[in-house]
This record gives structure tokens, C-alpha cells and sequence, in this order.
């Protein structure tokens, strides 16, 4: 039986959802990666459930995700798959029920599908290079605000509780110069968000390729822009990540410029 990326992805995201929301609310077994960096035992049921779809469907194929990290051969492959399987742990763990799963498909260091499932709302993202953006099957499209005082932003910080201080100075610049700022924990829907025109921008440090991979590719093919700080197009090296409907993007990188 021969299978596809996209219904391997779309399959995946969608079982590792459903076992997440079972679990939501009765979280089993709580470590940590840092001091306030958590893993639960979902995310590793989580991730475990979405590998083994992969590597049954491609099992040549390499794999980078947040909790196993690259697997053997990712250095080298032409095909990647780049896992996130709860964008949101924090929040999981609270209970509170912010959180997806997300899984990008990269074919020689180009993203060429990005899927993002919110469990709780049941909102399944999905974009494939040059063919859109869409939620549960609709086409969505990037916001057509032009003014920074009038955006609605949403960011992130780093785990690192040191270079939290410096992200909370451009925290600080941005409250002054938009609407307002959400912080939801999930970079993964926060570029959703951007990518269906809830958001006009966000911005966030210290972000992993899992974080970002498949969200970038949606808000780029919704017609938004997405850069790291200095403006140079994201890819899976990137450690910041800017996106925006494109009318804001300049007016972004010249508040986190500012420093």
C-alpha cells in the first residue's frame, strides 16, 4: 500500500490529538529539562505513537523531534520529518487546554508540508509548499492590518530564565506600540493564529525547528512573511523566529532592532 506524506501526517496528528485530549486533565508522570522546561509522560506517549506512523509508512526517511531528537541518518537524508508531538507543554500540564501537535515534511532543507492540530478545538492546520494555507479544509488568509497600533500581537519567552529578562525588554517595547499582546504558550498556534488573520504578528527567541517548521510554512502560504530577527528567511537553523501578515513585518524587526 503506498502512502503519502500528507495523509501520513494528517493521520498522525490526528491519532496523537486524540490520545492528548484523553489525557488532558490527569497528567501521569512530570520530569524536567530545565528549571521550568517540562515533559510529560504525553508527550513521549505522543511522540512515540506519531514515530511509529512515520517510520512504519517511510522507514527510510530521517526524523528531529523535541524529545528523542534526530535519529540516525537525519544529517544526511534528502527527507525529514520535523515532530513536535505537544506544542504546549506547560500548558497540558495545567490543564490548560492550549496545545497541538505539529509535524513538518522536509525535502532537501525545504519544508513542503506543515500540519498543526489543535486537540480541543478539533482545528487541523495544513499547508503544502505553493498549494495554500487551510483549517479543516477551508483556505485561510493573512490579516490585512497595516498599523502596529492597531495589530493584535502574540509572542513567546525562552525557558531560560536569564535570557527571559531580555525578551521581556521587547515585551515591554511592544505593549507601548500595538492594540495588545497575547502569550498562549504554543508557538505552533501562535503562527496559526497569524496564518488565519487572529493574529497580525509574532514574534519569539530561542525557538527549536520543531516550534516552527510547519507553522512558518502555513503563514507563509496564507500570504504572510516569516523571517528570524535579522529579517533573513527562517529555516530549520534558525533560533528566533518573526512572522507577520507582511504589511508589519518591518515595523516588528525594527521595535526588536531598537536594542
Amino acid at each position: 500500500m503506498a502512502f503519502s506524506p500528507r495523509s501520513v501526517a494528517v493521520e498522525a496528528v490526528l491519532s496523537a490529538g486524540q490520545l492528548l485530549r484523553e489525557r488532558l486533565g490527569r497528567v501521569g508522570e512530570i520530569r524536567f529539562k530545565g528549571a521550568v522546561n517540562l515533559v510529560t509522560e504525553a508527550d513521549v506517549a505522543s511522540e512515540r505513537l506519531i514515530l511509529e506512523r512515520i517510520r512504519s509508512a517511510f522507514p527510510e526517511h530521517a526524523v528531529l523531534s523535541e524529545e528523542v531528537g534526530a535519529s540516525e541518518g537525519a544529517t544526511g537524508s534528502r527527507y525529514l520529518w520535523v515532530v513536535d508531538p505537544l506544542d504546549g507543554t506547560t500548558n497540558f500540564a495545567h490543564g490548560y487546554p492550549q496545545f497541538a501537535v505539529s509535524i513538518a515534511f522536509v525535502i532537501d532543507g525545504v519544508t513542503e508540508l506543515g500540519v498543526v492540530y489543535q486537540p480541543v478545538t478539533d482545528e487541523l492546520f495544513l499547508a503544502q509548499r505553493g498549494a495554500g494555507a487551510f483549517r479543516n479544509g477551508h483556505r485561510i488568509r493573512v490579516s490585512d492590518e497595516d498599523t502596529l497600533l492597531m495589530a493584535l500581537l502574540a509572542t513567546g519567552f525562552p525557558y531560560d530564565l536569564e535570557r527571559r529578562k531580555h525578551a521581556l525588554r521587547h515585551f515591554a517595547q511592544f505593549t507601548t506600540l500595538a492594540r495588545a499582546i497575547r502569550r498562549d504558550g504554543s508557538a505552533g498556534l501562535d503562527l496559526c493564529a497569524v496564518a488565519a488573520g487572529r493574529f497580525d504578528g509574532f514574534w519569539e527567541p530561542d525557538l527549536a525547528p520543531w516550534d516552527t517548521a510547519a507553522g512558518a510554512l502555513i503563514v507563509r502560504e496564507a500570504g504572510g512573511t516569516v523571517t528570524d530577527y535579522t529579517g533573513s528567511p527562517l529555516t530549520l537553523e534558525s533560533v528566533s523566529c518573526v512572522a507577520s501578515n507582511g504589511k508589519l513585518h518591518q515595523a516588528m524587526l525594527d521595535v526588536l532592532h531598537a536594542d
